[in-house]
């Protein structure tokens, strides 16, 4: 009887974490890695598309926690991207946003550079998050010591200029360290 009871309790905890880890899968959906190029980002910026340079779009892994993507699209006329994130702990959904311990946050830039006074140079930035609520996410699909490949989405507000926001849709990257 005593084995039998044992026996119970054994396959109760199995079960329960079989559907403790189940219900976390959809955390560890790193996505499909999306459509990005080799050694760029792009996304949909309301609608229209944009894609960086592989000259100067770069991914920095600080420590093994810590990632920042980063690229933009040459030019006077530059769009960029600015995706960070710190407690990376693998492939995996991460948010942008979502409270008081912002740990991810995304920036779509625009550059305007003025060649005869780059003084003049013009900056907008559109952040997430900007207030509490969760404004996007980052998908990691593939992280390994010489790549990252994912995907992102997230609503950015020009908080230091006119508020107006943007919507950053089908984004994804695919780039070497």
């Amino acid at each position: 009887m005593k084995t039998m009871k044992n026996t119970i309790y054994t396959v109760l905890i199995g079960l329960a974490l079989v559907f403790t880890g189940t219900s976390c899968s959809s955390d560890d959906d790193g996505g499909d890695g999306g459509n990005a190029a080799a050694g760029t980002i792009q996304a949909k910026v309301d609608g229209t598309l944009v894609t960086t340079l592989e000259m100067v779009t770069f991914a920095t892994l600080s420590g093994t926690s810590n990632l920042q993507i980063q690229g933009n699209t040459g030019g006077t006329s530059s769009k960029a991207f600015v995706l960070q994130m710190q407690g990376l702990d693998g492939v995996g959904t991460y948010t942008i946003g979502g409270g008081a311990n912002i740990i991810n946050t995304a920036v779509y830039s625009e550059i305007t550079v003025d060649i005869s006074n780059p003084s003049n140079t013009v900056t907008n930035d559109w952040q997430a998050p900007f207030d509490s609520s969760v404004a996007g996410e980052i998908k990691i699909s593939e992280l390994t010591d010489t790549k990252v490949v994912g995907t992102f989405s997230f609503t950015g507000k020009n908080v230091n200029g006119d508020n107006s926001t943007k919507q950053i849709t089908e984004g994804s990257f695919n780039i070497n360290f």
